[in-house]
């Protein structure tokens, strides 16, 4: 398998929080989702990944790469968006063309242009104007306007509303359908990943706590609903994680080969990836 970004134990300690030894694979072709809650380490991983903090150990790989050795190089085929427009508010579209076409060299104007009229964005409006959803529709536009192979988001569908979070998803799955191009994209609303993503990395105060395929995510979790008397039945050994109520228990078991048919008699229920998430985060489960 080839693999477009490789992190290998990397670390940063500000003594208030750590980031301790961080390993994520992304493949050539796939979105990864990076999941955790606000402070978990999501933004310090990426920034250490764009080179705009000083790791204190580890390895970043970009294209085969060194991600400060060949800073320069893998900047121009990656785009980045943030969770807020870092371009100046007194700015418009076509000011922002101007300049970045003079950045990079494979920018594209009509690509960019393409962009701009299928997000309906006014050309000489300043960027100070534009609602939250406009601004991060321009950050997009952007970032895919001189054909990077890898596109890394943080945060890039927060606080926007349903509708124009749904569109955007679309342009990332456009985007990837292309097997040269790849996708990390940082988030802490799950179901926009469970909508795009093809491998999920959960992330709890600086540590990885999971790191596997969604779909085998999704399919190899469960939560049993049972009571307080069947819950001695439970092979322990099965549980991540558990929710005790007046009623009894609601259980997370991680499903296998040897376990798959042991709770049909048990009410049971699919799992989402915030469930997944918090069961682990609860439990302070590394795997």
């Amino acid at each position: 398998m080839e693999y477009c970004l490789q992190i290998e134990s990397l670390s940063k300690d500000y003594k208030s929080f750590k980031l301790n030894n961080i390993n994520i694979n992304i493949p050539s072709g796939s979105i990864v989702g990076l999941i955790g809650e606000n402070g978990a380490g999501k933004t310090t991983t990426i920034k250490l990944i764009l080179n705009l903090i000083k790791r204190d150990k580890g390895k970043i790989t970009i294209f085969g790469m060194d991600n400060i050795k060949d800073e320069k190089e893998i900047k121009e085929q990656i785009g980045v968006v943030f969770d807020e427009s870092y371009f100046h508010d007194m700015l418009n579209v076509l000011e922002v063309e101007k300049m970045l076409k003079n950045v990079y060299k494979n920018w594209d104007n009509s690509l960019y242009k393409q962009y701009i009229e299928k997000f309906q964005l006014p050309w000489n409006k300043i960027i100070k104007d534009f609602s939250r959803g406009m601004k991060m529709k321009l950050s997009i536009a952007a970032a895919l306007a001189h054909h990077p192979k890898l596109l890394i988001l943080d945060e890039a569908t927060s606080g926007l509303d349903p509708i124009v979070r749904n569109e955007i998803l679309d342009i990332f799955y456009d985007f990837i359908q292309d097997d040269n191009h790849s996708i990390l994209i940082s988030s802490h609303i799950t179901s926009d990943l469970e909508k795009i993503a093809d491998y999920i990395t959960f992330i709890h105060n600086g540590e990885i706590l999971l790191s596997a395929e969604k779909d085998d995510l999704i399919e190899n979790y469960l939560i049993i609903k049972c009571s307080l008397s069947d819950y001695e039945m439970i092979d322990k050994h099965d549980i991540i994680g558990k929710r005790k109520n007046a009623f009894g228990y609601e259980l997370m078991i991680h499903i296998n080969q040897y376990n798959k048919n042991k709770y049909n008699n048990f009410v049971k229920q699919k799992v989402s990836l915030e469930e997944i998430l918090l069961f682990y985060v609860k439990e302070g489960i590394k795997c």
